[in-house]
């Protein structure tokens, strides 16, 4: 589980840098920015969707202690 999170998370900030690099080479002008965004932001729900159901299902534990 560890790997697949530590996966999107880079999936994520691969993706939000190349938004910076259309952002700065298209100057505006294609709608790639606007795609690699909207690709971070599916990513991040979906990191955020599997964090909830490890949690629940009990493949990421609670707080120890």
């Amino acid at each position: 589980m560890k790997i697949v999170i530590i996966l999107f998370i880079v999936a994520i900030v691969g993706s939000l840098g190349s938004a910076l690099f259309y952002l700065m080479t298209d100057k505006g002008k294609s709608k790639r920015t606007v795609h690699a965004l909207a690709i971070r932001v599916g990513l991040s729900m979906t990191l955020f969707l599997m964090l909830m159901a490890g949690h629940y299902f009990g493949l990421i534990p609670g707080k120890v202690g």
